[in-house]
């Protein structure tokens, strides 16, 4: 079964799901092992990570481009929902929140964000909770910044007002007057 190649051209930001947001840099042809490869060459400047996809593994690996505004607007959608807190060990509940963030779906990554942040009037987290929330909201505010043409800290910015908003909602109902 021959696998329909993505195609992506020098220039466009892509989403790989283990790094995030890069961009195409390089279309390049390698001799490897006697066979002729075409790669993609990404740069993730973030990281200053520079990685090459042979093209026909692209969609294999779950290489696509940025989301389309619809699916972004999901993404927000669920940073306004109400957390999901689970009581399972934390080890277990890290190791599902790192598969959600390596998936690459947008939805999952703000999920993620969501049911880690914590409000200034919230317990402190964790060192590891910190690391995964920084992780999280890192990911989905490069592809939002991405999309909207803005550097990632005003994207952040935009995501963590979200955050509180949202917060500030469930914190009042929760709280009788």
């Amino acid at each position: 079964m021959a696998a329909k190649a993505l195609s992506f051209v020098v220039g466009d930001y892509v989403v790989y799901p283990k790094h995030g947001v890069g961009r195409v840099v390089e279309l390049q042809s390698q001799e490897i092992a006697g066979a002729k490869l075409e790669l993609y060459v990404l740069r993730f400047e973030k990281e200053r990570m520079t990685l090459r996809v042979p093209t026909n593994k692209a969609e294999s690996v779950g290489m696509r481009k940025l989301s389309s505004n619809a699916q972004m607007s999901d993404a927000l959608h669920t940073l306004k929902g109400k957390p999901k807190v689970k009581r399972t060990m934390w080890s277990r509940r890290a190791q599902e929140y790192e598969a959600k963030i390596n998936s690459g779906d947008l939805v999952s990554i703000a999920e993620v964000v969501r049911d880690l942040f914590r409000a200034e009037d919230q317990p402190e987290q964790s060192y590891s909770e910190r690391q995964i929330f920084e992780a999280a909201c890192s990911r989905l505010a490069r592809e939002l910044a991405a999309m909207e043409q803005v550097d990632e800290p005003t994207a952040q910015v935009k995501i963590l007002d979200i955050l509180r908003a949202a917060a500030a909602i469930h914190n009042k109902v929760a709280v009788p007057a």
